[in-house]
């Protein structure tokens, strides 16, 4: 009888400790992502391992979402070939994973024009505030908080992102 309480009392307490706020920190097992393609007209963003597509997502873009980005304050999100620069766990955005904007042509470009070319261009998850508006970022790729998690979890530092019109 005593072992059945105490298996109660076990069972009971691994119930509670699993209560707590889920964590967006997820694991992925899967192929390696080798690279991400943003196909900005269409709202697609495909990760790929080689030439296979592993997941898709639809997405939000910058509040001028047509063109490259030039300067700081366009609301535009830059066309090119970047990287995945870094990653902030911390971020306003739930989760985001830094995009390597701007490049030295981006920079010196901005810098002829008399502008500075702005920076902080992110793939990140979404506010409550902001779900169901239509391009609403700076300058950024949003996913949902759902999708950053995966995301983030899939894609390592360095990963190289084409981001097409």
């Amino acid at each position: 009888m005593k072992l059945v309480k105490i298996l109660v009392a076990f069972v009971a307490f691994l119930g509670l400790a699993s209560c707590g706020k889920p964590s967006k920190f997820v694991a992925y097992k899967g192929p390696e992502i080798t690279s991400i393609v943003v196909q900005k007209e269409n709202r697609r963003m495909f990760l790929m391992n080689g030439n296979s597509v592993v997941k898709a997502y639809d997405f939000e873009l910058g509040f001028t979402p047509e063109g490259h980005k030039q300067f700081e304050g366009d609301g535009k999100t830059p066309e090119g070939t970047y990287r995945i620069s870094h990653r902030n766990p911390r971020s306003a955005y739930h989760l985001s994973l830094g995009i390597s904007y701007p490049n030295t042509r981006d920079a010196e470009f901005a810098r002829s024009q008399g502008k500075k070319p702005g920076g902080d261009i992110f793939i990140h998850g979404t506010p409550k505030s902001e779900l169901g508006k239509d391009d609403w970022t700076a300058g950024c790729i949003a996913v949902t908080n759902e999708e950053i998690e995966e995301i983030y979890a899939m894609v390592k530092d360095g990963t190289p992102i084409f981001i097409y019109p």
